[in-house]
């Protein structure tokens, strides 16, 4: 047999070996992808149902407990205090208590509290309310981004952030409708209020996630009993690749320190408050932008927040299969912004037609889904493993500020011009610059994920 004879079977032998290593890793990663991405969807679902569900409140209880346009504003962006008061400590803690103690703990809480807003009667306890929710869900989605880093390698981590992100969609297009159905279904009850059964009813579901969390959740993959012992030595393989070329950083100040000098969580962090401004105008001004536009009934209302969902839901996993595909973020982002930017424009001059708003909402949906999932691809592959819950939750944090001003601003905005044109023109103007921080911030690429060929 001649050299070259011996060569082409050696490297047939080796082809065919990593092949169907590639395949096994394919099975393991769906394996781990259907155990854990479908329940912490339902509870991130259930989670932003809750957060949001303020905006179809907003509909009915303005009258009730006094509240102005600029008053709201400030009330649904004021959680956010609470939020980022608290959303530090609460991601430490989770790496120190495991994510089964840590996100029953935030579900159970944040449920009560949320079911408890039924009981407002006035602007101050609607601030106290929203304040306490905050504090309560603190932690609970830089977690989620935490936990994935524990099981996923860079590569793939994009496609199951997509994954887990589409609860923000789910969350839109279920709860619309269903907070507008609560709402008409219990006009004209005795008992208590149309927006108070909404708050009690869509409340409670997150404390009984909460417990099944503890049981059903695995904190790591050494603690997977469904795993076998060569898949957990496959994770963490995978998982120590990762951190080659990445700087380990030891000691809690010093981290902390560290990071919160670090030009890129500053260039992360402002990025991402210029971003989520969008959020504000989905699912706080949204149902109001509808109305405002001509349609009266609730219910209706729920329906037309679909679209924007349901879009943003389709863009948020075909960008972010192409993002891993290409192991590209930066351009990916940018693109997904303008779309955001170009909606908002075109809204703030057509948001007298209910056809009009309707279709450029859609259009905010996808730009602003299809960024967030980009985003929060981009920090774990900056982070190594003892960076990363701090320099998440620090990113997470300063970005949630923009939650608290850009919901209070726009309510300002509006109640002095009657409208939310001047609004939608300024969170345009910062979409653009959100994208162009990350363009020039961030210049590492991910490594694209292998294909088979299948």
């Amino acid at each position: 047999m001649s050299q070259l004879e011996v060569l082409s079977k050696s490297n047939l032998g080796s082809t065919s070996a990593d092949l169907a290593s590639e395949a096994e890793e394919t099975l393991l990663y769906r394996k781990i992808t259907w155990r854990l991405i479908p329940f912490l969807l339902l509870a991130y679902v259930i989670c932003y149902i809750d957060r949001a569900n303020v905006s179809f409140a907003y509909l009915r209880f303005k009258d009730d407990i006094g509240l102005s346009d600029a008053a709201y504003g400030l009330g649904a962006g004021i959680f956010y205090l609470g939020y980022i008061a608290f959303e530090l400590p609460s991601n430490i803690l989770l790496e120190k208590l495991g994510a089964r103690t840590t996100l029953m703990r935030i579900m159970v809480l944040w449920g009560l509290v949320s079911a408890g807003t039924a009981f407002v009667s006035s602007p101050e306890q609607f601030y106290i309310a929203r304040i306490l929710l905050g504090a309560a869900e603190a932690g609970f989605f830089p977690g989620l981004i935490l936990y994935l880093t524990y099981w996923f390698p860079a590569n793939r981590r994009g496609r199951v952030t997509s994954l887990l992100m589409l609860g923000l969609c789910i969350a839109g297009v279920i709860g619309g409708p269903v907070s507008g159905g609560i709402l008409d279904l219990f006009e004209g009850s005795t008992v208590m209020k149309s927006w108070q059964w909404m708050f009690l009813l869509e409340g409670l579901p997150a404390v009984i996630i909460g417990f099944v969390a503890f049981f059903y959740l695995s904190d790591g993959p050494m603690d997977a009993k469904w795993l076998s012992e060569d898949e957990k030595r496959r994770v963490l393989a995978n998982l120590e690749r990762d951190q080659q070329g990445k700087v380990q950083q030891h000691g809690g100040k010093a981290v902390l320190l560290k990071l919160l000098t670090d030009p890129k969580v500053f260039i992360a962090s402002v990025a991402y408050f210029f971003s989520p401004w969008a959020l504000s105008v989905l699912n706080v001004w949204g149902p109001a932008i509808i109305k405002q536009s001509g349609v009266e009934n609730a219910f209706a209302i729920g329906l037309l927040t679909i679209a924007p969902n349901l879009a943003g839901a389709i863009a948020m996993v075909y960008v972010g299969r192409r993002s891993d595909r290409h192991g590209e973020r930066r351009w990916h982002f940018m693109c997904s912004v303008g779309i955001t930017a170009i909606g908002s424009l075109m809204l703030a001059s057509m948001h007298d037609n209910w056809v009009a708003a309707t279709v450029f909402l859609t259009l905010v949906g996808i730009g602003q889904y299809a960024a967030f999932v980009v985003f929060w691809s981009i920090p774990p592959s900056y982070f190594s493993r003892t960076t990363a819950a701090a320099g998440i939750a620090i990113i997470s944090s300063l970005g949630q500020i923009s939650g608290l001003l850009s919901s209070w601003i726009l309510g300002i905005l509006k109640e002095a011009t009657g409208s939310m044109v001047v609004g939608l023109y300024l969170v345009s103007a910062i979409q653009i610059l959100a994208g162009l921080l990350i363009v020039f911030g961030f210049r590492e690429r991910v490594p694209a994920e292998k294909h088979t060929g299948h």
